[in-house]
């Protein structure tokens, strides 16, 4: 994101990074073993013949220790016929005709599919307790926390009483702003003026360091006030993970106007250049990908009424930019973080050596998850920085045609000159599409990396292997010498300078240009 704030340095006012939605799941983690729910009805000595009417009278007794009652007293409690009733909407007038400031909103009741159990008998004659897919009632409580600030809690009514809490990153660093009289000016979830950019990226990030285990057992208390007292024999703690996660990079610009002359050129590089494999490098997938194994990976471009929005789906998690107002906002949402591989240590060895591991559910990892998720907003902020050049092609070509001075050598050897670039001939052109694939922005670049790249077909022969190496260390001479790679200290890999990936960018976009559509722009 350096190189993209640099561009646009001019034209930026500020940049908020960090959780948008969070939607967290809560489980007893028990229940859902095999013989869970009969060593629950064992520990209690409840028949499993009797499950039904021992599951219906605790679920009654949950719901009389809910705020049902007093919802229904106020007046703020309603019956929902389908579950595809938009609660949120539904909330929110209650808020408006209530005029709620602070504490419950409402209480909304619905029947909805969910998992849970039931009483079966099988082909043997035995009655057993069995998971399985159904329906029951859901009470969703929204409310505005002190802290959090519009939120609510789903709670299942009958077992195993799954808790669902969804809270807004944004609303939240509102309240924090609120409490040091930072003024700001917001729009739906977005922050479009800020007094003080860094001091509110500061509270942000102490969204990071919460105990989410308490204020999550906290939220479940205030909803779920008999747990764990209606498992009678069996108390077990809820067990809390990540449902859903929404991190985003807000880049606010002074002027709406300038942003939406860039959007339009960003959304159609993204649409037009971005191929399955680029969106695969954004999300951090580097090394070869094999044609066996089957990613789900799509792109899409909606149109919504604030406008445009490009979004990428990559094995359920996406990725998406759209504009609001002022703020160009990318997104990445992680669904499945069972499909993203991250450095951890093993599960139950914290202490021990990392490896790359599947990215788990548990909240104390939410800031890893941040980190990742950050870093893929960076990546395409930095691939979109490429279309915003103000040079004309002259300026960034020219000089890569003309002889240069290798850097000097450690040896005090004199510098030998290089010959220049040609970008429209095939060797030289196959040369800085190889350098230029995105995936060099998450692994820096080697030898054996541009042989792979520059010759499609392996060879066994160790001298033609020699040859090729030796090729590309005189490739990689010319490369540096014209600027367009730097080698990393001490190390024998390369990078690439900030700078070099808008030329490349511009030379290649140049050659496979459409002449009759370069004629028109020119008339």
């Amino acid at each position: 994101m350096k190189t993209f704030l640099q561009r646009f340095a001019v034209l930026v006012a500020g940049v908020l990074q960090g959780f948008d939605r969070l939607v967290f799941k809560g489980k007893l983690c028990q229940l859902y073993s095999p013989d869970g729910m009969h060593m629950l009805l064992s520990a209690n000595h409840v028949l499993r013949n009797d499950f039904k009417s021992y599951a219906a009278q605790v679920t009654a007794n949950v719901l009389r220790a809910s705020s049902v009652s007093e919802a229904k007293a106020l007046g703020r409690y309603r019956y929902l016929n389908s579950s595809k009733s938009d609660k949120e909407a539904v909330a929110r007038e209650f808020a408006v005709e209530h005029r709620v400031k602070t504490g419950m909103v409402c209480v909304l009741q619905c029947l909805e599919p969910c998992w849970t159990f039931d009483r079966v008998t099988t082909q043997d004659g035995e009655v057993i307790v069995r998971g399985e897919y159904g329906k029951c009632s859901h009470l969703y409580h929204y409310c505005i926390h002190p802290r959090f600030g519009w939120m609510y809690v789903r709670l299942q009514t009958w077992f195993p009483f799954e808790i669902q809490v969804g809270i807004n990153g944004r609303e939240w660093l509102s309240r924090q702003m609120d409490q040091e009289k930072l003024p700001y000016l917001r729009s739906d979830n977005k922050f479009l003026c800020v007094k003080d950019w860094q001091r509110a990226q500061q509270l942000f990030d102490q969204q990071l360091q919460t105990d989410w285990v308490r204020e999550l057992d906290a939220l479940q208390q205030q909803v779920h006030p008999l747990h764990p007292g209606h498992l009678g024999r069996l108390p077990v703690k809820y067990n809390w993970t990540v449902f859903q996660s929404e991190w985003a990079t807000d880049v606010a610009f002074r002027s709406q106007r300038v942003l939406e002359n860039w959007y339009d050129r960003w959304l159609r590089q993204a649409l037009l250049s971005y191929d399955s494999i680029d969106v695969l490098r954004f999300f951090g997938r580097s090394g070869r990908i094999y044609p066996k194994k089957r990613l789900l990976i799509e792109t899409k471009v909606d149109d919504r009424f604030e406008g445009k929005r490009i979004k990428h789906w990559v094995q359920h998690n996406s990725l998406k930019l759209y504009t609001h107002c002022n703020v160009l906002r990318p997104e990445t949402t992680i669904n499945n973080p069972g499909a993203i591989q991250v450095l951890r240590p093993l599960a139950d060895d914290p202490a021990g050596p990392q490896a790359l591991r599947p990215m788990r559910r548990t909240v104390v990892e939410l800031p890893q998850r941040a980190t990742f998720s950050q870093n893929v907003n960076e990546r395409y902020l930095e691939a979109l920085a490429t279309t915003a050049e103000t040079r004309t092609l002259k300026e960034l070509v020219e000089p890569l045609t003309c002889r240069v001075l290798e850097p000097r050598r450690k040896s005090g050897k004199p510098a030998r000159q290089v010959r220049g670039l040609n970008p429209l001939a095939k060797g030289d052109a196959d040369l800085l599409t190889a350098i230029s694939d995105p995936k060099w922005m998450i692994n820096d670049l080697r030898n054996r990396d541009l042989v792979a790249a520059l010759y499609h077909t392996e060879t066994e022969d160790p001298k033609e292997r020699r040859r090729r190496s030796a090729h590309v260390t005189r490739q990689l001479r010319l490369l540096r010498a014209h600027g367009l790679l730097e080698k990393i200290a001490g190390t024998h890999r390369y990078q690439l300078s900030p700078d070099s990936r808008t030329k490349i960018q511009a030379l290649l976009a140049a050659r496979n240009a459409n002449p009759d559509k370069l004629i028109t722009k020119a008339a």
